[in-house]
């Protein structure tokens, strides 16, 4: 082996003045060719449709999505005013409705008391509401805003819907406490209209869950008492005056002492939904 060390080869380095000389003549010689050749547009058009064609079709995707979305947005928000119109519309019309409801069954009401109030055009009477009432279900008893100062006095007759509510039974200078006809174990001298013959209505608050009340001491030796036959307050009463209408024979029962007959009476007053009464400013004269 020779004593002499070889020396390392050196490393081929090209200064950066060359490289950069060489560089330029590429571009060039490249763009060159580019205006008078179509040298480059095959391996370019090749580039392209793999990278720049999908780029392209991707933003014009997102572009569509994009748009589609604002418009759907748009739309949206459209609706969403639209829609609360709509809301504010419906609760307009329905408080209209309640309204228009409301005077209806006002009206309904009223035109029953004018109509009741013709049937009764002998008694001089006043109109009143009522305004508060006992806790049960039933008006059994309650309150009306008409008192002393309007004529009104205790054991004035008060009638609604069809007939006989009940009678004043307390009396302040605006106000009057009125107690029904169906209150447990009022008591009511009655009469069958079409035979005359006396009877007594008592009021029982469980059995106007079926909606009637009881009658007793009917003396009917002819049988001529019929279901369905008219009760009215009688000429005997000492608080009520007479020809009121009370309600309707619901069922006959003879008692078992063969010589009276008992049950039940249908009244005509609606006692569960009062609202407004006529108060007959006449009392009862007694002999």
């Amino acid at each position: 082996m020779s004593p002499v060390l070889k020396r390392k080869r050196e490393k081929f380095h090209l200064p950066n003045k060359y490289l950069l000389f060489l560089l330029t003549l590429f571009c060039v010689g490249m763009m060159i060719l580019s205006f008078t050749t179509n040298f480059l547009a095959a391996p370019l058009n090749y580039i392209s449709s793999y990278l720049i064609v999908p780029f392209e079709k991707g933003l014009t995707s997102v572009g569509t999505y994009a748009l589609e979305k604002t418009k759907q947005l748009q739309e949206l928000s459209y609706v969403l005013k639209e829609n609360e119109q709509l809301k504010e519309q419906i609760n307009e019309l329905t408080i209209e409705n309640t309204l228009l409801q409301q005077e209806k069954y006002e009206l309904t009401k009223l035109r029953e008391l004018y109509e009741l109030d013709a049937e009764y055009e002998n008694y001089n009477k006043i109109g009143a509401h009522i305004i508060s009432r006992d806790s049960s279900n039933w008006y059994s008893s309650f309150v009306i805003d008409k008192g002393s100062d309007d004529g009104i006095k205790v054991n004035c007759n008060v009638i609604a819907g069809s007939g006989l509510v009940g009678r004043v039974v307390e009396v302040g200078p605006n106000h009057a406490k009125v107690i029904s006809i169906i209150s447990d174990g009022i008591n009511t001298s009655g009469m069958i209209l079409a035979s005359g013959d006396n009877l007594i209505v008592t009021g029982n608050l469980t059995t106007m869950a079926e909606g009637k009340i009881e009658y007793s001491q009917l003396i009917d030796s002819k049988n001529k008492v019929t279901v369905g036959d008219k009760i009215v307050t009688s000429n005997i009463s000492d608080q009520y005056l007479p020809g009121i209408l009370i309600g309707y024979i619901s069922s006959i029962a003879t008692d078992s002492n063969n010589l009276t007959k008992s049950g039940y009476v249908t009244p005509v007053v609606d006692f569960e939904h009062l609202n407004e009464v006529l108060v007959i400013k006449e009392l009862k004269q007694l002999p």
